[in-house]
Order: structure tokens, then sequence, then C-alpha cells
């Protein structure tokens, strides 16, 4: 028994940031930011406009995109590193704004791999049978967590929600799944605020980055992950149809299509229109390339990310 994507659908707020506007808040060009991240452009969540209410944009289009209604689903996984409340979690907001019938709801926190762990989770709770249609989301109000005054993070990240529906199959659909961490490299990328603990800094919460020392280990990582998926499935890496990778930076992106040995043409970008959308950016991308006619039923994906934590994770998915 596996689990298929039968729906998939995404939402981006209508406030668009580009970096002429950001030439005009830090000292940054758009050039500096487009050679160096390849991002043109972002989108911000209006005032008032939380994590929870872009999730559920974008699942009504899944749901919608699956022919089916909220009623059909059976459980609701969300990804987010930018919650609306400590609790409820953006699980329960998003299955009480959508009307879905009470069922397993909660969110997971890996950031920007949060989507992948959520799908690896929604996949075994329906590979073991006590569900039978999974919504999984990954939706995030980055700008909420963003010093506008640093220009090595402002100038990455955006706003943005995907989603899909996954429904029992006896179809191949996600057929492997893996899932990594390291706590060691906590202090290269983080938010210092939380609950139990002090804040180490003064930033207030904010999102601090050390950038180069990010990238070494996240193209390190990736191409390891990509080896491992490569041997564990017996594949050729020329068999994969189409990469579809976080939207962190270009530079990770080329790297882990030069591991693969796929044209940057087999490779869904959309970091150009969206930035850096944490874990909201790989089921955007899918999202993207299917409504546009790229991604086919039966092409075979591979979707990666890789984030704070340090956390990543791919899947190996049969559309």
């Amino acid at each position: 028994m596996y689990s298929r994507i039968v729906g998939t659908g995404k939402y981006l707020p209508q406030r668009i940031l580009t970096n002429f506007d950001l030439e005009k808040m830090v000292d940054t060009t758009d050039e500096w930011i487009r050679s160096r991240t390849g991002v043109e452009r972002r989108h911000i969540a209006a005032d008032g406009e939380t994590t929870s209410d872009l999730a559920c944009h974008a699942a009504r289009a899944a749901i919608e995109d699956a022919r089916l209604t909220p009623a059909d689903i059976d459980l609701v996984v969300v990804g987010t590193t930018t919650p609306d409340l400590i609790f409820p979690n953006v699980g329960c907001l998003v299955q009480e704004k959508l009307g879905i019938p009470p069922a397993p709801a909660f969110s997971l926190e890996a950031a920007c791999s949060g989507f992948i762990y959520a799908l690896c989770v929604a996949d075994q709770f329906i590979r073991c049978g006590p569900s039978r249609r999974a919504l999984v989301i990954g939706a995030e109000t980055m700008s909420r967590i963003i010093d506008w005054t640093d220009r090595e993070t402002c100038v990455l990240f955006g706003d943005g929600a995907g989603a899909v529906v996954l429904e029992r199959s006896e179809e191949p659909g996600i057929i492997y799944s893996n899932l990594g961490a390291d706590g060691r490299y906590r202090d290269l990328l983080y938010a210092a605020s939380g609950i139990s603990a002090p804040r180490a800094d003064l930033s207030g919460g904010l999102l601090r980055m050390k950038g180069n020392e990010v990238f070494r280990v996240a193209v390190k990582t990736l191409e390891t992950m990509v080896d491992e998926v490569i041997a564990a499935n017996s594949l050729e890496k020329g068999q994969i149809d189409w990469l579809i990778p976080h939207q962190a930076n270009i530079r990770i992106i080329q790297a882990t299509a030069k591991r693969l040995q796929m044209p940057m043409e087999r490779v869904i970008l959309t970091v150009r229109e969206h930035g850096n959308t944490s874990a909201a950016s790989v089921p955007m991308a899918l999202d993207c390339a299917i409504r546009d006619g790229r991604v086919k039923r039966g092409d075979l994906l591979l979707l990666e990310a890789f984030g704070g934590g340090f956390t990543w994770g791919a899947s190996l998915v049969r559309y």
C-alpha cells in the first residue's frame, strides 16, 4: 500500500517586495542579490494575515484539485517554523477554519525541511492504515522573524504556503524518504526566542544566519543525501525526471543538480519569484510545475530540503 499525491495547491500573499524596494531599505543592490541568491522578488503577508490563513488558501486549492471536500480529509499535518500561536497548533487552526471533521491534526517544526518531514509522517500514517486521505501543508510567514536591517538575511526570505493531498493507493506514489538532522550546527542558523529558554542575544527572536558556513554544510549534506537516495533505490542518476528542491539559494540548487548530473532545465525553480519561503517552498514549486504542465503523471520526482537545526530530508515520488 502506498500514499499518492492526488492534489496540490499554493498561496502567495498579495504584497510583493522587490530587490529595488530593498535597495531603499538596506545597503544592497538588485545585482548583488540576484548574483548571490537568484532572488528578484518575494511576497510578504499583510498585517493580520497569519500562517494558518496562508495554509488554508493553499489547502483549499489542493483539496479542490483532488476533487474532494474538507469532509474527506482524515489527517492534517503542517510543517512550519512560524506558527500563529504557541497552541493551538496550526494544524488544529486549519482544521477548524476548513471544517475538517475530528481527526489527528498537528504541526511539526523542522525549519525549511518541515514539509518533507510532514510528508514523510503523513505517508507513514497512510501506509500503516490509520488514515486514507491526508492534507499536508508547508506554510510560513518568515517576514515576521526577519531583521529588515540585516542585508545578509532580509534579501532571502518571503511568505507563502503550499499543500498536497495524499490518498491511499495500490499504485506507487511516495516511494522512499530520507530524513536527517545534526544539532551541532544549531548556532549557524537560528532565531533566538522561545518559551522555556532565555534569549541567547538581543535580537528579539529574529533570524540569524552565518551564510557562508550554512552554504558549505548544506551543499555537502545534500550531495551525500542525494547519493543515498540513488543508491537505496538502485537508480541511475538520469532516471529522475525532475528535481524539486527547497528554494533557498540558486547556488545550492545548482550544486545539487550537478551532483545528480541533471541539466537545470530539469530543475523546478521558483526562487526568483518567491525567495526562500522555508517549509512552503517545496510544495509551492511542485504545484507550479504540475499546473504549468512540466510535471506529468508517471514522472519520477526528487523533492529535497535543508534547514536550520540543521535538518534535511528528501522524498522520491512517482507522481
